[in-house]
């Protein structure tokens, strides 16, 4: 069987924890292959309400297996505690030895870099993992498998938190991280996580060899992708479908389809150009009734209109070839819509997407105006169930990115879910 990748097609905060919440009933494998706990994905479903970080979204079916990729950065404390919380063993979650470690250190300097920063700043959550990243590509990362090899780390790691404490004292003026501290920890981490390391690049080879489904999980959106996204207010990480590949050693021929979840509208978390961007009434009306505050921060996202020219860059940038809406319901009862079509940039008309952050950030919306619905959208799982209004509104969604909409949630539990064409057939 082949692989199906679910990657946020826009800023993250798509709802892509309940999407693979409902397809995971026919999944041997939900792999997670990118960024840490700064992600957050909700599932809701009749086990109950689920707030994950680092742990997929699979865990409510008994039947699949849980892969966390070499691709993400682990904060051990945070993963012990989602396994602690959700009761998994080693038969549920399986966490990739290569995937990189995010240390105390890693989070003392994403606070106080971003501290720094000042009116700058990114916008990061202070999780340590854009640290962590630094680390891996700087080669003095420390891997999940080390945990397993205490005598390596015993010589690695005090030359190591030397080096963060120079940094953290003085140009920070930090206080430094205690060594005996992070010994203890690792000692903790090594015996509380042994049983769940392991290579998982040949789980999800054997998985696909003998005809399981196995499903990717993306964390963040296209649009924060370290190379395509709004640069530099972007993740550390590559939510694209390319860091599928990279993040759990898959190759491309793996795939069977590739889809994009979208919501019927746009939110941003977090600094950087969002050319929809509402504010006042509007915007307040959204966020509430929405429920739009970030899984992993709290913080209040920002809310916009859909975005048709980031949306159609964000299905070239992946390929994909099924667009899934959410939040549709929300959108009902307004008496108009609007969708940009394309950016006026300094006079001149556009449909596409610059990546610049400060082209982009000149980029000004060209709406056309969508005639809204009256009629009910929430929880709906019957296409004969759909209006006019919210067809016509999807017809034009799929116009703009040019995929057509195979899946539309309705509503936040596992079945309030509207299936126009199965993406795993």
């Amino acid at each position: 069987m082949p692989a199906y990748a679910v990657i946020g097609a826009q800023w993250g905060d798509e709802g892509k924890g309940k999407i693979i919440d409902f397809l995971a009933e026919n999944a041997a494998i939900i792999a997670r292959y990118s960024g840490g706990n700064n992600a957050g994905h909700t599932v809701i479903n009749d086990a109950g309400t689920f707030k994950l970080h680092l742990v997929p979204s699979g865990i409510c079916w008994p039947h699949t297996m849980n892969v966390i990729g070499n691709g993400v950065v682990v904060d051990p404390e945070v993963l012990l505690k989602e396994i602690s919380e959700n009761k998994l063993d080693p038969s549920r979650l399986a966490v990739s030895d290569r995937a990189h470690l995010i240390m105390p250190y890693h989070i003392v300097l994403d606070k106080l870099e971003e501290a720094k920063r000042g009116d700058a700043a990114i916008g990061t959550t202070g999780r340590g993992v854009g640290p962590a990243y630094v680390d891996k590509v700087s080669r003095q990362g420390l891997r999940v498998g080390e945990l397993l090899d205490p005598e390596d780390l015993a010589l690695r790691l005090p030359e190591i938190v030397a080096f963060k404490n120079e940094i953290i004292t003085k140009i920070y003026g930090g206080e430094p991280v205690d060594l005996d501290d992070i010994f203890a920890l690792i000692n903790k981490w090594a015996s509380d996580l042994a049983p769940y390391i392991r290579p998982v690049e040949n789980l999800i080879a054997d998985a696909l060899d003998n005809d399981g489904k196995v499903i990717v999980e993306g964390a963040q959106g296209a649009l924060l992708d370290l190379d395509h996204g709004t640069y530099p207010f972007v993740t550390s990480s590559n939510p694209t479908v390319g860091g599928t590949l990279t993040g759990l050693g898959m190759g491309p021929r793996s795939y069977g389809g590739v889809a994009g979840v979208y919501k019927a509208y746009c939110t941003r978390v977090g600094a950087g150009p969002f050319p929809t961007e509402l504010h006042g009434e509007e915007a307040e009306q959204i966020r509430v009734q929405a429920g739009e505050f970030g899984t992993t921060t709290g913080r209040a996202r920002r809310i916009g209109w859909f975005d048709g020219v980031a949306g159609r860059y964000s299905a070239r940038v992946n390929g994909f070839d099924a667009m899934i809406i959410t939040k549709l319901d929300i959108l009902d009862g307004w008496d108009e819509i609007k969708v940009c079509v394309a950016y006026e940039i300094d006079g001149v008309r556009t449909d596409q997407f610059p990546v610049d952050a400060a082209t982009l950030d000149r980029a000004k919306p060209i709406y056309e105006t969508i005639q809204g619905w009256t009629e009910s959208t929430r929880a709906i799982t019957k296409p004969e169930q759909l209006n006019d209004g919210a067809r016509a509104y999807i017809k034009k969604l799929e116009e703009l990115v040019g995929v057509p909409t195979k899946i539309l949630s309705t509503g936040p539990r596992r079945e309030e879910t509207l299936v126009l064409e199965d993406f795993l057939a």
